[in-house]
C-alpha cells in the first residue's frame, strides 16, 4: 500500500491518522481555481450612474428625471450583466446545456442603450443625437460582451422530461455544496477548505457525466442525495466544533472522510461512463448485426 511521504512536521503541519493511530495515506489535496466569469470589465459598468446622477441634479425637473431613469437603466443593465455572464459561463463549461431561459446579456445590452439615451436627453441633446449615442452604446456594449446562448447544446436525442429530472438533482446538489463552503468559511481551517474544493471537483464530473446521459440518475441519486447531505452535516458540525477551537483531531476526521467520499464519488464516476461504454458497445454489435443480415458487410 502506497503511503504518503511527510508526517505531523511536513510543511502541512498536520497528518491523518486511521482507526489504529498510524499514520493514514491521502490523496495530496490541490485546491481548484475557478476564475470569475464576471470580471472588472463588467463590474465597472456600476460606475457610470453615480456622475450621472449628481450631474443632472441642476438641470431642471425633466433633466433630473431622465438622469435618475438613465442611471436605473444602466444599474439594471448591470445587473444583468453579471447574471448573463455566469449563467453562459456555466453553459460553456457543460457538454450538455439549455440556452438560458431569459436573455440576461442581450436585455443588459438594450438598457445600456436606453440608458444612455435617457443620459444624453437629460444633458439637452436633441431627439436624433441621443438616439445615436444610445444605438452606439449597446452595439458596443454586444461587441465587448456577446450575446446569450441562443440554442441548447449536447441536448440532441435526450428525453426533456428526464434532463428537467437531472436538473432538480443539480441545483440540491449545488445547495448542499454551497452550504458545506459556506459552513467551512466559518469554520476557517484552509486544509479543510482545501479538501472540500477537491472534493467539490469529484461531485461535478459525476454531475456532469449525469447531464449527459440521464439515464444514469437512478444509479447516481443517493450520491447527490443522501451523501452529500451526510457530508454537508458533517462540515456543519465540524464548523461548529472549530469555531470555539481549533480541534486536530476533528479536522483529521472530516477530511478522512471527504477523502473516503472523493473515492466513492470518483469510482461511481468510473463505472457510470463504463457502462456507457458497453452500451455503446452493444448498440454497434446490434447494427452491425442487423447489417449483415441485410447484406452489407462492414470492415472491423
Amino acid at each position: 500500500m502506497n503511503k504518503r511521504y511527510g508526517g505531523k512536521y511536513s510543511p502541512d503541519g498536520s497528518f491523518d491518522q486511521g482507526a489504529d493511530g498510524k499514520e493514514a495515506a491521502q490523496t495530496p489535496i490541490a485546491p481548484r481555481i475557478e476564475v470569475n466569469p464576471v470580471g472588472a470589465r463588467a463590474n465597472v459598468l456600476f460606475i457610470p450612474a453615480i456622475p450621472l446622477v449628481f450631474t443632472t441634479l441642476n438641470n431642471g425637473a425633466v433633466g433630473m428625471a431622465l438622469g435618475l431613469v438613465g442611471a436605473g437603466l444602466l444599474t439594471l443593465a448591470a445587473f444583468l450583466l453579471r447574471g448573463g455572464l455566469e449563467a453562459a459561463a456555466e453553459y460553456e463549461a457543460r457538454r450538455v446545456a439549455r440556452r438560458p431561459a431569459f436573455p440576461r446579456k442581450m436585455a443588459a445590452s438594450l438598457l445600456t442603450g436606453l440608458g444612455v439615451c435617457a443620459a444624453t436627453l437629460a444633458h439637452g441633446h436633441p431627439l436624433l443625437g441621443a438616439l445615436i449615442f444610445g444605438a452606439a452604446a449597446g452595439a458596443l456594449h454586444v461587441a465587448a460582451f456577446g450575446i446569450d446562448p441562443l440554442r441548447n447544446k449536447g441536448m440532441e436525442g435526450i428525453d426533456t422530461f428526464q434532463q428537467d429530472r437531472v436538473a432538480r438533482v443539480v441545483d440540491e446538489a449545488e445547495k448542499h455544496l454551497n452550504a458545506m463552503e459556506d459552513a467551512l468559511r466559518r469554520a476557517g481551517d484552509r486544509r479543510a477548505e482545501a479538501a472540500a474544493e477537491q472534493f467539490r471537483a469529484t461531485v461535478r464530473d459525476l454531475v456532469r457525466t449525469v447531464e449527459e446521459d440521464p439515464r444514469d440518475l437512478t444509479a447516481a441519486r443517493k450520491y447527490l442525495g443522501v451523501y452529500l447531505i451526510g457530508a454537508r452535516d458533517a462540515a456543519v458540525k465540524f464548523a461548529d466544533l472549530n469555531a470555539r477551537a481549533q480541534n486536530p483531531e476533528a479536522q483529521q476526521k472530516f477530511i478522512a472522510l471527504l477523502s473516503d467520499l472523493q473515492n466513492n464519488f470518483a469510482a461511481k464516476t468510473r463505472a457510470l461512463m463504463a457502462d456507457s461504454q458497453t452500451d455503446l458497445d452493444i448498440e454497434i454489435s446490434v447494427l452491425r448485426d442487423r447489417l449483415a443480415r441485410e447484406g452489407v458487410r462492414l470492415d472491423t
